[in-house]
């Protein structure tokens, strides 16, 4: 492990698992925890006054959907009081004007709300709610009304990767500042809907045309990240800044990792902060030093220049893709596992199969993308 480890600068504060939403990309564990399992509101002041003496500088209220719990704004307040700079990440399906005023009375900073398209129709097939587009966009109008700057979240996929130009035109419409277009990351449920949502390259290379077009139209009026899919790509993103380098998520149960697909890693006691401390669980935890620095590294990743840039890329896509955490991600083409990848990419060139959507309920449902056949995908 490093001889010093910095702080974290953000704590990613999941409190729930509960989401009106049924998306097929959903990054929530397979295993979702129920309301009874979730931490209670003394529990996370706790935990939020442990992140602010940790030297923590941002809490991000995540879920599921945050507004499922009734104590939100009581958290946010707390947040604030404790000079916690506080960001909701929400489907916007779940409240409206009176709740945004609310939160912004109680210091709430930044809104960062998703959209998964610039469509309602597609828009509320891909949500699995009707309805769905409609009431995020009246959320929208009333965050911008309420004085808060506005982050519109698109996560791209296969089945509205060609609507990209229309998102970026509809952010401006809702008076965002940013906009965050990211393609889904392929973990949890999103894996098994992976052949439903990877894109084509033709799909990838025009989006990107899209994207680097409207940066240089729109430059000082939005600000627009871009994350491009980890399968098209020839070496690793940095996942999450580096395992336990900047980033602390608190699940719904209490249990701490480095990223929010972590627990799915064998062999790895994940602390959780019903019984140890924040500072402990950062600085003294086998979970998160298991994979800090470089120390751990395995060829090519131990000699490569770039190890200190992406820190091997992701240790739960290792472990998904090559069933080994250590190995290197099989998305970089030095990979001796890269072929799992190119094999992915390859099957995107057919046609895709159903959705298999996301349920609290746990029940998968199956449709078909519009003007496509009916196969079934197992779920």
């Amino acid at each position: 492990m490093p001889a010093r480890v910095d702080p974290p600068l953000a704590l990613l504060a999941e409190l729930t698992h509960r989401c009106p939403l049924a998306c097929p990309y959903c990054s929530n564990p397979v295993n979702l925890e129920r309301a009874a399992g979730e931490l209670s509101e003394q529990d996370w002041r706790r935990v939020l006054a442990e992140a602010a003496a940790l030297g923590v500088l941002q809490v991000h209220f995540s879920g599921g959907e945050p507004m499922a719990r009734r104590d939100l704004l009581a958290l946010i307040g707390e947040a604030n009081g404790l000079g916690l700079y506080s960001n909701l990440i929400t489907s916007g399906a779940l409240g409206g004007a009176r709740e945004i005023e609310a939160f912004a009375k109680a210091g709430l900073k930044h809104v960062q709300l998703s959209f998964q398209d610039f469509s309602a129709d597609n828009g509320d097939r891909i949500a699995g709610l009707s309805g769905a587009h409609d009431r995020k966009t009246r959320f929208a109008e009333a965050v911008r009304a309420a004085g808060l700057p506005l982050t519109l979240n698109l996560v791209v996929h296969r089945q509205n990767l060609d609507g990209v130009p229309q998102m970026i035109e509809m952010a401006l419409k809702l008076g965002a500042r940013r906009v965050e277009i990211a393609h889904v990351q392929y973990y949890a449920w999103a894996f098994a809907n992976r052949a439903a949502l990877l894109p084509t390259r033709r799909q990838l290379d025009q989006a990107t045309e899209a994207v680097e077009a409207a940066r240089q139209r729109l430059k000082g009026v939005l600000t627009i990240d871009y994350v491009v899919p980890d399968y098209h790509g020839v070496r690793p993103k940095s996942c999450m800044s580096g395992w336990g380098r900047q980033f602390i998520n608190i699940m719904p149960s209490g249990i701490a990792v480095p990223c929010h697909a972590a627990e799915t890693l064998p062999g790895i006691a994940f602390p959780s902060v019903r019984t140890n401390s924040l500072s402990d669980i950062w600085h003294e935890s086998d979970a998160f030093n298991r994979f800090r620095g470089t120390d751990w590294m395995a060829e090519p990743c131990r000699s490569c220049d770039r190890r200190e840039i992406d820190w091997g890329g992701c240790r739960c896509q290792a472990f998904l893709l090559a069933g080994d955490a250590g190995r290197t991600d099989p998305v970089c083409t030095l990979s001796p596992d890269h072929s799992v990848v190119a094999a992915a990419v390859q099957e995107a060139e057919g046609l895709p199969p159903a959705f298999v959507y996301r349920r609290y309920s746990n029940a998968p449902t199956s449709t078909r993308p519009s003007g496509e056949p009916n196969r079934q995908r197992p779920g």
